[in-house]
């Protein structure tokens, strides 16, 4: 029988000769990370257990990207331990100030994560990086710290289901729809443990930007991790980033798989994801028909905050006005694409819309900064949750959906698609 790229990634990294879903193992890692919210937590454990140096400070990031620049009092504190931590240890990829970006933006785009690694990080978004070709998956702070100390860590193996999507997507849908389609399948316990392996022509005509997304939410799915092999898409996005030498792994043929699901999605349309679960979906022509209007519309975060996201945004609300009766705010991922999005003329598009740009943050995600909503307030999102009280109130709702479908819903005031808005070429 042979493997997938999962069990094959594991088997690589750890001292067993074979290895099967189910087993438990310890694995060898090549990379790991926290934020500010994480860190501080791996830290006092990590002096806890009498640890006086991490095992490689070349292969752990720390980035404070939640709650800074710092909101209060608190949030100093953490970051202030996390920079202290950095500079005790030699933490070579510590990023702070301007420096700073979403951390599962950032990392990919700086060449730290690559195909075939195993990797870890206190954020259970960690997920994002199997659209490399990686093995990656979030833990909890006490792991991280055993981690840091012993570079490695023990995991089960886990069972692996294939998805495969065929056809063409049509125009407007993307990476998240496809996701939120998934999910609306086979719901948020559907992948539970397990590995999520997406494939198939709809998967290798996606850019990078669509894979991370898939892949960053397979955890809303319950999965262990998600995972898409890698092609010539992938290797021309990281043989200019690599910071190290990464070897390439694909599933055999005769893998085997607890499940595998087929669909055609040349019909797919846009997707919107209710109150309170990723998995409450439905197609934007039965959403539009509702009349569901809108107190802040979110445009960014690790699943749609990248220049393609912001592109395509910006193609949408060009020449338009954001409606009086909703804010619509903006998150460039990463210093970069905030650069390369000033530079293509897409930050003056925003602002001559009405739109809030704020900096390289993961705070309005979760309610913590840059966009807290108030008791009975509604916003739409192109975040990868919509739990009660995610982004502020538990009073509030949040709806899901990719950048075209909020650029839209903020002009319109409601949650709207994109074909009702004129996009001015």
């Amino acid at each position: 029988m042979g493997l997938t790229i999962t069990e094959k990634i594991l088997l690589k990294h750890s001292n067993n000769k074979e290895i099967s879903p189910g087993d438990l193992i310890f694995v060898k890692l090549d990379f790991m990370l926290a934020n500010d919210i994480t860190a501080p937590l791996a830290i006092k454990e990590f002096r806890k257990i009498g640890a006086k140096k991490v095992f490689d400070p070349e292969k752990i990031a720390l980035i404070p990207d939640h709650y800074t620049p710092n909101k209060d009092i608190k949030s100093a504190q953490q970051a202030k331990e996390v920079r202290e931590f950095a500079r005790e240890q030699g933490i070579k990829y510590f990023y702070d100030g301007g420096r700073v970006g979403i951390e599962h933006a950032l990392l990919p785009e700086e060449g730290l994560v690559l195909p075939g690694d195993c990797i870890i990080g206190a954020d259970s978004h960690t997920c994002t990086y199997g659209a490399l070709g990686a093995f990656s998956t979030g833990v909890g702070s006490t792991d991280l710290a055993y981690a840091m100390t012993f570079g490695e860590i023990w995991l089960k193996v886990p069972e692996s289901i294939k998805f495969i999507y065929y056809g063409k997507l049509p125009k407007w849908v993307g990476g998240k729809d496809l996701i939120l389609f998934t999910i609306g399948k086979i719901g948020v316990d559907g992948a539970r443990y397990k590995a999520m392996e997406f494939t198939g022509e709809v998967i290798r005509s996606l850019s990078m930007a669509d894979r991370f997304t898939i892949c960053n939410m397979a955890i809303e799915a319950g999965a262990k991790s998600g995972i898409i092999e890698p092609d010539e898409i992938t290797l021309e996005y990281v043989r200019s980033r690599a910071k190290r030498n990464f070897e390439i792994f694909y599933s055999d043929k005769d893998a085997n798989y607890s499940e595998i699901y087929e669909w055609d999605v040349s019909n797919l349309e846009p997707m919107v994801a209710f109150p309170h679960l990723p998995s409450n979906v439905y197609p934007i022509s039965e959403v539009i028909n509702k009349n569901i209007t809108l107190d802040q519309v979110y445009i960014g975060s690790c699943t749609n905050g990248r220049l393609e996201d912001l592109r395509i945004a910006a193609k949408i609300l060009k020449g338009h006005k954001v409606n009086p009766n909703l804010r619509l705010i903006i998150t460039p991922a990463t210093p970069s694409i905030y650069m390369s999005a000033l530079k293509e003329g897409l930050i003056e598009i925003f602002l001559s819309a009405g739109g809030i740009i704020t900096p390289p943050s993961c705070g309005p995600c979760l309610g913590g900064h840059l966009g807290v909503l108030a008791e009975g307030e509604r916003a739409l999102s192109t975040t990868n949750r919509n739990f009660v009280g995610r982004m502020g109130h538990p009073k509030s709702e949040v709806y899901l959906s990719n950048p075209a479908v909020a650029a839209a819903s903020a002009i319109l005031g409601r949650i709207s698609a994109p074909w009702e808005v004129e996009v001015k070429e």
